[in-house]
């Protein structure tokens, strides 16, 4: 039998000397992941989140559905937007997504 198919020969086993590289490498993955991911994401929340403290009667902000507005009333959890003259919108504090310069609203 051994013309026509060869022997199958079993292999050496491997050697235990790859593991602490590949734990090495898969601890390299994760600093990645949390320099490149995560730790940006988290000082872009700090940010907001300061952002969103500070808010204060006059401020003209924009929404994150793109409304463009000026501050009329502050709560704890919802402000009041006027987005034109007499019509005024109640959002979510956090659903601000920037701050803008005064005089926005006038030049656009």
């Amino acid at each position: 039998m051994g013309l026509l198919i060869s022997d199958a020969h079993a292999q050496g086993a491997p050697s235990a000397g790859g593991v602490p590289f590949d734990l090495l490498f898969i601890v390299l993955i994760f600093v990645a992941f949390y320099f490149l991911l995560i730790r940006p994401q988290q000082k872009r929340a700090k940010e907001h989140r300061k952002m969103v403290e500070a808010l204060s009667k006059g401020d003209e902000v924009v929404t994150n559905g793109g409304l463009l507005g000026k501050i009329t009333e502050i709560g704890d959890t919802f402000i009041t937007v006027e987005i034109c003259r007499g019509t005024e919108v109640r959002v979510q504090r956090s659903s601000v997504a920037t701050l803008m310069p005064k005089g926005t609203i006038k030049s656009a």
